[in-house]
């Protein structure tokens, strides 16, 4: 998995707020749009992956890489259980 800059994946929230900003007020102003619903659902939908990805990138930025974090737990955890 390609990890995206924190930087990139702001700048893609930001305008995918932007644009969903516009489709509520094209709501608004149209009253019920199928299009602009979907548009806005899909759109809701990204923005919430987004975060995501913003969360572990961050995550892994100042952690370290998942997985190496678990190896590293489960030998500490034998190393406990051993002793």
């Amino acid at each position: 998995m390609e990890m995206n800059n924190l930087n990139d994946i702001r700048t893609e929230i930001e305008a995918a707020t932007e644009r969903r900003t516009e489709l509520w007020h094209t709501l608004s102003e149209e009253g019920n749009n199928p299009e602009v619903a979907a548009e806005l659902e899909e759109l809701n939908a990204r923005i919430d992956e987004l975060w995501v990805e913003h969360r572990q990138t961050r995550a892994t930025l100042v952690h370290g890489d998942r997985d190496r974090i678990i190896q590293r737990a489960r030998a500490e955890e034998r190393l406990n259980r051993a002793a």
